[in-house]
């Protein structure tokens, strides 16, 4: 029998690198895991050095600075991770074989759109998180044009790690009220199904190119803390809608981050399914 193809899962400690890891395995699927204390992915020798040894089919890079506030200080140290981390995977890939999953954002667009993003939406970063992103696409694109996908996400959630809904479900045991912005809208996605999504894509021949992935349905953030309280048994009415402005950050947050998966399902990949039924899905992982 013919072997599958051998992956190398980047960022392997992270949320998702975690959830992809735990998919291949239980495929079993020949599968390396590497964490940040593994690969550093901003040494190009390390990464070369790494992808000659490995021989890899298919590299996802679940590597990201995802401190979108903490970047507006240290936009160098994100761009690092975030721009030349993927360029380094995509140059090695490009010398010895293989094809590139990495993994992007919706912070590449300055959310003042009315219409879901599609992938071929002009991209306008309003932040230095935002802005290491799209350098990270470009690079990508740049190094491995034919075997490179640069896959556009929104709103992961579901743990290890920081997350939002993680964050809710601790408040839910805390407080007695909950104070989340409602004037913001996005694509909130499991983890989970994220993974699943990337393996998916990873095993089949579609052509490169860019593609968005996002759970679907549009909610705010006081959407999915209420939903979150909810499918936990708590009251919805103790989350309390307040406005941006009333929130404010160091880095802005878009207002609008829905992102159109017309370019996901066109290439024949299973459809994302709705935001709520992987929300449920998603507690439900954690209770088990």
């Amino acid at each position: 029998m013919t072997p599958g193809p051998h992956w190398l899962v980047t960022g392997a400690g992270g949320q998702l690198g975690h959830h992809l890891v735990r998919r291949l395995t239980a495929d079993r699927e020949r599968v390396t895991a590497l964490t940040r204390a593994d690969l550093d992915i901003t040494s190009s020798a390390d990464v070369d050095a790494a992808v000659s040894r490995l021989r890899p089919d298919v590299i996802v890079n679940a590597a990201a600075y995802t401190g979108v506030d903490a970047a507006e200080t240290d936009e160098g140290t994100a761009a690092a991770v975030n721009a030349i981390g993927p360029a380094n995977l995509a140059t090695a890939l490009a010398r010895h074989g293989g094809r590139l999953l990495h993994v992007s954002t919706d912070y590449v667009f300055d959310g003042a759109a009315h219409e879901p993003y599609e992938v071929d939406a002009t991209p306008a970063p309003r932040t230095a998180y935002g802005r290491t992103k799209l350098a990270g696409e470009l690079a990508v694109r740049a190094a491995l044009p034919d075997r490179a996908f640069v896959v556009r996400t929104a709103w992961v959630h579901g743990g290890p790690g920081p997350n939002f809904v993680d964050t809710m479900l601790r408040l839910e045991r805390e407080r007695p009220t909950v104070d989340v912005v409602s004037d913001q809208l996005g694509s909130p996605t499991w983890v989970g199904d994220l993974a699943g999504a990337l393996i998916e894509l990873g095993r089949c021949d579609a052509p490169a190119g860019t593609l968005h992935y996002a759970n679907t349905g549009t909610a705010s953030w006081f959407d999915l803390a209420r939903a979150t309280f909810e499918l936990a048994g708590a009251d919805p009415d103790r989350v309390r809608p307040v406005s941006s402005e009333q929130f404010t950050r160091p880095a802005p947050r878009p207002a609008w981050s829905v992102l159109s998966t017309r370019s996901w399902t066109d290439l024949g990949l299973s459809a994302p399914r709705p935001w709520r039924t992987a929300l449920a899905a998603s507690i439900e992982a954690r209770a088990g």
